[in-house]
This record gives structure tokens, sequence and C-alpha cells, in this order.
């Protein structure tokens, strides 16, 4: 066994196996970063002219029509501060919202206020919560670390959907550098494979999948080469700091704080901060504070000192457990069954990893260089 160690400039440590560290004790993660970060999240006169084209396009795109642009909103920081900013820098968004049934209320206000104080047009669309909540299970069962992936590539499919119907080019993501730069490999894995997806599900669930919104390799091809939308990240392009938005959206929409990241969810609440980590013993913090602290916005010291807390706070996570175990019909004895079953990886299980990292490579080079 890897004996601990942490990174002297992050605080990425061997909760990831796979990280490396270098003479000064610096991790493989901080350094990718500082390195990528100067192309992905450009500084100065060339981060202006980025921006500008890139609005340029998009205006060029919409040009007669309603809307030029799709945004996603949860209701979280980084997606209602994307929501502020298009709307700033004079786009014509269409906002859409998936409810998968798990929402807090907190961000169904924000929702609510964000596209009516922005004046912004908004379509929700309501998953069937009895399959959905079959898949779900089913993934939490398969015992994977992506336990988020029916979620994540749900919401892929209906914001491509959406784009094509609309005739609208440019998707742009909540997702940003300066919060999400680091993400050890064995944290994530691809969710567009619905050849995972559809494995797990004849495993371990009791239904097929009918309504559920899927996406996979050849979603991908349609959607990127011949429908040629773009999934773009404008908080990229942008001086991003969480507090900074933070304070700017209460000002400006009446924005409620709820706590960690993507916790506008309660079940992604539940997951990120128990969860994972004692499943796992992955713990999401690491990943953000890693990437806050290349980024400027926080110093190593206060990264450490919050870390220094449990990911979770002990009576809420006694009222999410007993409220998940009942929203997905089962036992609390089953859930501590499916917490200690052997982690596995979706290796284990037939997927499509070698097409999708086919396409995503040949996207890069000849579309999105």
């Amino acid at each position: 066994m890897k004996h601990y160690q942490i990174c002297q400039r992050c605080v990425m440590d061997t909760s990831d196996p796979d990280i490396r560290f270098d003479e000064d004790g610096n991790c493989n993660h901080c350094e990718t970063f500082l390195e990528e970060s100067k192309s992905i999240k450009p500084q100065g006169l060339e981060r202006e002219q980025r921006l500008k084209d890139l609005i340029e396009s998009i205006k060029k795109s919409g040009k007669n029509k309603k809307y030029d642009c799709l945004i996603g909103v949860s209701g979280g920081t980084d997606s209602s501060y994307v929501a502020y900013i298009v709307k700033e820098l004079g786009l014509k968004p269409l906002a859409v919202h998936m409810d998968n049934g798990w929402n807090s209320e907190e961000s169904v206000k924000n929702i609510r206020n964000l596209c009516t104080r922005l004046n912004i047009d908004y379509e929700s669309y309501v998953l069937d919560w009895d399959e959905f909540k079959d898949i779900q299970l089913s993934v939490l069962k398969s015992s994977i670390v992506e336990v988020e992936i029916p979620t994540d590539v749900a919401i892929v499919s209906i914001l491509h959907k959406v784009a094509s119907r609309n005739n609208i080019k440019y998707i742009i993501g909540g997702g940003n550098y300066a919060t999400e730069g680091i993400l050890p490999d064995l944290w994530f894995y691809n969710p567009k494979d619905l050849k995972l997806l559809k494995s797990i599900q004849k495993q371990f669930g009791s239904k097929k999948i009918k309504t559920f919104p899927t996406f996979d390799w050849k979603a991908e091809i349609f959607y990127k080469f011949i429908k040629r939308i773009r999934m773009v990240y404008l908080l990229n392009l942008l001086p991003y700091d969480k507090q900074e938005a933070l304070s700017i959206l209460k000002d400006k929409v009446g924005y409620h704080e709820y706590g960690g990241k993507h916790h506008e969810s309660v079940y992604t609440r539940f997951i990120q901060s128990y969860f994972q980590p004692v499943k796992f013993n992955l713990d999401y913090r690491r990943a953000t504070l890693s990437s806050q602290i290349c980024s400027g916005s926080v110093t190593r010291e206060e990264a450490l000192k919050q870390l220094e807390e449990l990911p979770y706070n002990i009576p809420q996570v006694k009222k999410d457990k007993d409220y998940v175990s009942k929203k997905f019909g089962i036992t609390l004895q089953e859930f501590e069954s499916i917490l200690n079953a052997p982690p596995k990886s979706y290796k284990d299980y037939p997927n499509d990893e070698k097409w999708l990292t086919f396409i995503y490579n040949l996207y890069k080079k000849y579309i999105n260089a």
C-alpha cells in the first residue's frame, strides 16, 4: 500500500492512487493544471480577444433568430452566474432545466428568481420518476464511483435535443477550469457511454430504458459533426471568483446560497458529501480546493483548514440517508448493503470508452482546435 502523501502546492493526496509527486513534493495534478490553464484559461489581451471572437460568433449564429445560445440552469452558482453574464454580454439565451426529482427548495427559488429578473425564457423537463429512480438505483448498486451518470447524461441529452430543435449552435456550460480543472481520472468517467449504462441497468435494474433521455457515441457524431452544435465554457474566458459571483447574484437576482458545490441537488449533496467519501475514500472538496489554490482564489492554508472538518454534517446526513432510502423505496439495511459492497470500476462492465475517446480526439483535432 502506498504511504500517505499530500501535495505541497495543492491539497491532492494519495486518496488518488494514481497521483505522482516530483522531487519538490508537488503533484502531477497541479502541474498539469498550471500548464493547461495557459491555453484553456488565457490571460490579458489574448483572453479579451478570444472572448470577443466567441461572442461575435454566437451573435452571428443567432442573427434573425429568437435565441442565439442555450444555457442549462440548475440553481447552482456556476450556471446562475453564466445566465447573468450572457445577458450582460447582450446574448439571447434560452434556459433549460432538467428536473430529476431531487431539486432542493433553494434551487427551485434560484431558478425562478434568475429567469424572472433577467427576463430569460425558460423550459423545464421533468423525467419519468419511476424509470429514472430504477436507473439511478441500478448505478448505485453497480458500485462504480460515477454514480451521477444518469443525471449527467440526461442533462447532456436534453440540452442537445433542445438546441437542435431551436436551431441553436451554441450551448454555454457552467463548467469552469478555475474550480473544476483538477479531477483525477479514477474519480470520473464519460457519462455519454450508453453501452455502460445499459449493461448496468440490465444487471441491476427492474425496468427497461424507454423514455429516459440517453446519449451515446452516435449522438456525439450527429450533434458535433452534422448539426455542428458546440459546447463552450464562457467562464474560462472571464475572471471567475466564486465568492464574487455569489455576491453579484445575491444583489442582482436575489440568489439563495445553499452550501457546497453542486448541493443544489439533495441527492448530489448526499453522494458527494457522504456516499463517495465513505465508500470510495473520495472527497471532491480536495479536487475543487486544489483547483482554486492553483487559480489563486484560496490559499493552501485555507483549504487545509476546510479539510479538517468532515465533508458531511452528521445530523444532515442522517436526514438525507433516510430521505434517499425512502425515495428509492429501499430500507436502510439495503442502503447499507450497497454502501458496504466492494467498489468497482466502469471497466468491470461492457463500455464504449474506445469509441468515445476516438470521437472526442477527432472533434478536438478538426473542429474545436
